[in-house]
Parts: C-alpha cells; structure tokens; sequence
C-alpha cells in the first residue's frame, strides 16, 4: 500500500514539474503571448465539450503563471482576459460570470498600462464583454460603454479582423445591418496575421457566418 502512494504521490509530483515547465519555460513575455494565443485559437476553434473545457483549463492555469512572470506586460494580461472571457463562453450560465469579471479586471489593467497594445486589442475585448454579459442588476453589461470600447478598438486597428468583426457583431445586436455588412466584408479582407492561421480560419467562418445573418436581414 505504502509503495503505491507513494508511485501516485511521485507521479502527481512529476505531473506538476512538467506543467509548471512548460507553462514558464518561456525566455521572454512575448515567447508568452505566441504560447497563449497559439493554444487558445486551438482550444476554441478545433476541441469541443470536455476537451476543449480541459484545454481552457490548462490555459488558464498557464496565463497565471505568466502573468506573475510578466506582471506588468499588457499583451500577457489581454491574452489572460481573452482566455477568461472565453471560458466564460463555455461554461455558460451564471457561473460564468466571474471569469468575465476576471476577464475585465485584466482587460482594465491592461488598458492603465498600454492602451495600444495587440493593436488595441483591450479596447475590442472589453467592449465586447459589455455588450455579452447581462446588464445590472446581474452583471456589468452595458451596450453604451460596449459601443464606445469597440469604437476605440476601431480607432487603433481600422482594419484588423478582430475589431472589425467584434463591431459588427454589436451593430447586428442593435439591428445595424447596413452599418455592420460594411464592418464584416472588412474583417473578411483584413491582412492574414503571421503565425495565426488557425485563428484567421476560424475567425472568417464566424465573419462568413454573420454576413449570412446580415444578408437575411437587410
């Protein structure tokens, strides 16, 4: 019996060095943004169900660890509020809404530390947040301060995929059709993004996919 608690006991040990390694054997913060948005574009576009869940855990325990490496790095703490907010979308229910709470504390920082940073991509994932969440008295939704956070995000990256497609997805809530088509055909055409292939597929069905709602309703 001894010997066999101590083999589990020896394996969960080995378990957590091989986890803690590979989460902080990263030379710089942005070794640690690749690392995270590469596995969160995985996480969310090729797993579902209990994979993907698992995957988000891990990544959520991964972000941790690299933003007590990088406390004061701005990219690493949008990736972690990306990922929280992200869960939240997987979990669902009203258990989800401290990992949006989470997720906006990081997005604010951020915001206190270098609003431009990921091509002020604070700006677009807060604003959707506000918009994705319920309103008070349940949670902090709130379409007005969502639409000026998207604007912004708009502001910085005119062009980029994430921006536009956020936007346009706030101005489909708000029955903006004609206003969120030109939105989308400009996230549809925006530049790929280096090493980010999986993302940009997988961010261009959703666009594909809005512009077909757009269409039925215009």
């Amino acid at each position: 019996m001894k010997k066999y608690i101590y083999t589990i006991f020896a394996f969960f040990a080995l378990s957590l060095v091989a986890f803690s390694g590979s989460a902080l054997a990263v030379k710089n913060s942005q070794e640690a943004v690749i690392h995270l948005q590469t596995n969160w574009a995985t996480a969310n576009y090729q797993l579902k169900d209990k994979p993907q869940e698992e995957a988000f855990i891990k990544l959520m325990a991964e972000a941790d660890q690299f933003v007590k490496q990088f406390p004061a790095d701005a990219s690493v703490l949008i990736w972690r509020g990306i990922i929280l907010s992200t869960f939240a979308g997987v979990e669902g229910g009203l258990g989800a809404l401290k990992y949006a709470k989470a997720s906006k504390a990081d997005l604010e920082k951020a915001l206190g530390i270098q609003p431009d940073a990921l091509d002020g991509g604070a700006y677009t994932s807060l604003g959707a947040l506000y918009y994705k969440v319920p309103g008070w008295p349940i949670s902090f939704g709130d379409d007005d301060k969502a639409q000026m956070l998207l604007e912004k995000g708009i502001s910085v990256s005119p062009e980029g995929i994430d921006s536009n497609y956020f936007y346009a997805d706030y101005l489909i809530g708000e029955d903006h059709y004609k206003k969120a088509k030109g939105h989308l055909q400009r996230a549809l055409n925006a530049a790929p993004r280096p090493g980010r292939k999986v993302a940009d597929e997988g961010r261009r069905r959703e666009i594909r996919a809005a512009l077909i709602k757009v269409e039925d309703n215009l």
